[in-house]
């Protein structure tokens, strides 16, 4: 009978030990999910690793970053890649592998690679707009129309919001003294609750009994974890369906989110969102202002000209007057009764006269009538 090669569990693990500290002798960069983290009291970060493929989970592995590195490298990854260590982030770590006798195998984790799981979100980013595109709803907003002046606005954002306190503010307190209806709809505006919440309030908005004009969607500016909601499938898909035009603004100048994309408008902050409307009315009341003023003109310029039309009869009215043109050495014949002479004929001697000239009248008789004789070709 053969001799059974015996060894203690101690001699494996020390051999599985040395077997992998001699194959792993220098730390290696390891590709992996994030399927759980822990941080614990002490500050020390517990990692589960995970990869998987088309039949399903083929490994997973412990990690940890040491409280001294996570202080450093937590702040850091959160600051590159948006989102602080979660799961289902695919991340890039260096690692030292370590096997211990009583607690397996385990990575000690002293660097990250934010940029990796930056390019993943990015990845993520451009398969949401692909999908978006594919279902056409990437353009949807924009064939809906505004109002010429919209007037009653609904706004999506959180009461306490700095963003939200900002466009009313302005929106209210603008030099032209417009005004115009806002009714506001809470939202939660950041984590992983918003893009419900906010979906929500712009369907509570869009079915409305009194119609809106617009539908606003505000927050102000934030980490890139905060204002991660915005490229969220979900609430692109709600803003994108909305049957009434929605304006976005949300973040800072700098800020571009999927939300922005398919908004019927995108402006960069609330504040600017409030001069949009202002301007609106602006532009229509120097319109307004505009076409007055030309009606105006229009008007004066008629009345000239029906004053100097005025004037041309007033002068052929004057030219007329008898009394001009006794001026110029002529004289009129009344009799009477007032009646002007106009021929010699049919009066008599004796008859009461009066001759009027330019500087006055006198009273004359008829003493004789001598009447023009004519030939037979009608010559005098």
């Amino acid at each position: 009978m053969m001799e059974k090669n015996v060894i203690d569990l101690f001699t494996l693990q020390t051999e599985v030990r040395q077997s992998l500290e001699s194959a792993f002798p220098a730390r290696v960069w390891v590709r992996a999910e994030v399927s759980a983290v822990k941080v614990r009291g002490g500050g020390h970060c517990y990692l589960e690793l995970s990869q998987s493929d088309e039949s399903g989970l083929v490994a997973k592995a412990s990690a940890i970053i040491w409280a001294s590195r996570y202080r450093v490298l937590g702040p850091y990854f959160e600051s590159v890649a948006g989102s602080p260590l979660q799961p289902g982030i695919t991340v890039l770590l260096r690692v030292q592998v370590n096997y211990s006798q009583l607690y397996g195998l385990s990575l000690i984790v002293d660097d990250i690679d934010a940029s990796c799981t930056l390019g993943e979100k990015e990845k993520e980013r451009l398969a949401t707009i692909e999908r978006l595109k594919k279902e056409g709803l990437l353009d949807r907003q924009k064939s809906l129309e505004m109002t010429a002046l919209p007037y009653r606005l609904a706004v999506v954002s959180a009461p306490d919001a700095a963003g939200y306190r900002d466009f009313e503010r302005h929106l209210k307190g603008n030099a032209y003294g417009f005004v115009l209806e806002t009714v506001l709809y809470e939202a939660v505006m950041q984590g992983a609750s918003a893009p419900e919440s906010i979906s929500d309030a712009l369907k509570a908005a869009a079915s409305a009994e009194k119609p809106f004009d617009a539908v606003l969607v505000l927050r102000g500016g934030g980490s890139n974890l905060d204002l991660s909601c915005f490229d969220d499938y979900r609430l692109a898909s709600a803003i994108a369906t909305c049957p009434v035009p929605i304006l976005t603004a949300v973040g800072h100048d700098q800020d571009f989110h999927i939300c922005d994309m398919v908004a019927w408008r995108y402006v960069k902050t609330p504040t600017a969102l409030a001069d949009t409307f202002i301007e609106i009315y602006a532009d229509e009341d120097q319109y307004i202002s505009s076409f007055a003023g030309r009606l105006k003109t229009a008007f004066l310029n008629k009345i000239s000209l029906m004053g100097s039309r005025v004037d041309v009869l007033e002068s052929r009215i004057a030219g007329a007057d008898p009394r001009r043109i006794l001026s110029r050495g002529y004289a009129l014949v009344v009799d009477d009764g007032g009646v002007v002479m106009k021929n010699a004929a049919g009066h008599s001697a004796g008859d009461n006269v009066k001759v009027m000239f330019a500087d006055g009248t006198l009273d004359c008789r008829v003493t004789g009538i001598q009447l023009k004789q004519e030939d037979n070709d009608g010559r005098v």
